[in-house]
């Protein structure tokens, strides 16, 4: 009697192993992109990328390291907090509160409601 054959030669582990390598790394890469996709738009990173608008970022604030991004235009300025006091020449613009809730809310000098700053 003669031996019967379980195996055909389409099998699917006959197949090259790495066939289906290249399309779960495009699923990664999709994968990753919507990730950037999501934290640009979390983050309002769109208002950096345009060469129009002006933004001001505070990192780490109230901490020693605080930094402050100003963008204006297409020119970025970082700037570092220090322990030093600033001094000169200035006008009195307004008054800000830091509220129980953390809010600051700042009051202009000729104003009749508050702008709220969280």
């Amino acid at each position: 009697m003669r031996g019967r054959r379980y195996f055909s030669e389409a099998a699917p582990w006959n197949e090259d192993p790495m066939s289906g390598l290249s399309n779960i790394f495009d699923a990664a890469m999709v994968f990753a992109l919507g990730f950037l996709l999501a934290l640009a738009v979390s983050y309002s990173i769109q208002e950096m990328l345009d060469p129009q608008s002006t933004v001001t970022l505070v990192k780490n604030p109230g901490d020693p390291d605080m930094q402050i991004i100003i963008k204006d235009m297409d020119k970025i300025q970082v700037l570092n907090m220090t322990d030093k006091i600033a001094g000169g020449q200035g006008t009195k613009m307004g008054t800000a509160y830091r509220l129980e809730n953390g809010q600051v809310v700042y009051v202009p000098e000729n104003a009749t409601s508050p702008s709220v700053q969280s």
